[in-house]
């Protein structure tokens, strides 16, 4: 089996929001990726003590552990125990109720000798390539079937639409979210790799139009991760004033990619 991954903050200057692991359990028999992208909240406080960083680590190191130790749980109850245990460690101190208590997005994926499983919440991306080389790209896409116009500032989008019917999931407090998730499970014989990416790294796709999923996988193997985030930051580079590619709110995002082959 061959693994790699690279994180790397949109700003030098601040932490890096994102998580990421890949568990390999002691019986050499399957593994498990996590990948989280902690929501950047807007100024004005999120009733909570705590940063992102503190709960993507915590939620991230709690998914590691759940999907290599209860590898018959399901990952949508993997998330709800998350969540719960997350929740639990500063649910005396914080206001969970805030609808910025800090959050993130989650990618998931865990394989056994027979199957793999995934779970995407929110706008994350898993690349999954089949035996024959096919690449197959699994994603939440809820939040953008929203219309730009309707989310026109923050404060519409948490009345309106975050972690409401309708609207988009993320993790946060609320371990129901996890039902949520999108899922589904595959033959673990007809998949050969799988690439998880934050949406800052997404975005040589998704944003910038370089190249298809296809291609995009093909980078990350052939150059590696950090070459894809290397691409990445030249083309935010390049249109500092984000004029050239609209739809990015931030000029550099916090960027991740977790490649295994199978």
């Amino acid at each position: 089996m061959r693994t790699e991954l690279v994180s790397e903050p949109g700003d030098p200057d601040r932490p890096n929001e994102d998580f990421a692991a890949v568990g390999l359990p002691a019986s050499g028999q399957g593994g498990s990726l996590v990948v989280l992208d902690g929501v950047t909240p807007p100024a004005g406080g999120t009733g909570c003590l705590h940063s992102v960083p503190w709960y993507t680590a915590r939620l991230g190191g709690a998914l590691t552990e759940l999907t290599v130790s209860l590898p018959d749980v399901p990952l949508s109850d993997a998330l709800s125990r998350a969540i719960t245990r997350t929740a639990g460690a500063h649910a005396q101190t914080c206001d969970l109720s805030h609808p910025r208590t800090p959050q993130a997005t989650v990618t998931l994926a865990r394989w056994t000798p027979d199957t793999v499983e995934y779970l995407l919440l929110a706008d994350s991306a898993l690349l999954v390539e089949s035996a024959d080389g096919t690449v197959t790209p699994y994603l939440d896409d809820r939040l953008s079937l929203i219309p730009r116009a309707e989310r026109a500032s923050d404060a519409v989008v948490d009345a309106r639409f975050r972690n409401k019917e309708g609207g988009f999931y993320t993790a946060a407090a609320d371990a129901s979210v996890a039902s949520r998730a999108v899922t589904g499970t595959l033959p673990r014989a007809g998949v050969r790799s799988l690439t998880a990416l934050t949406d800052g790294a997404a975005r040589w796709v998704e944003k910038f139009g370089e190249g298809d999923w296809a291609r995009c996988l093909d980078v990350v193997r052939k150059e590696g991760a950090g070459a894809l985030v290397e691409r990445v930051r030249a083309l935010e580079g390049a249109d500092r004033e984000r004029r050239a590619w609209l739809g990015r709110g931030k000029t550099h995002d916090d960027a991740t990619v977790v490649y295994a082959e199978l």
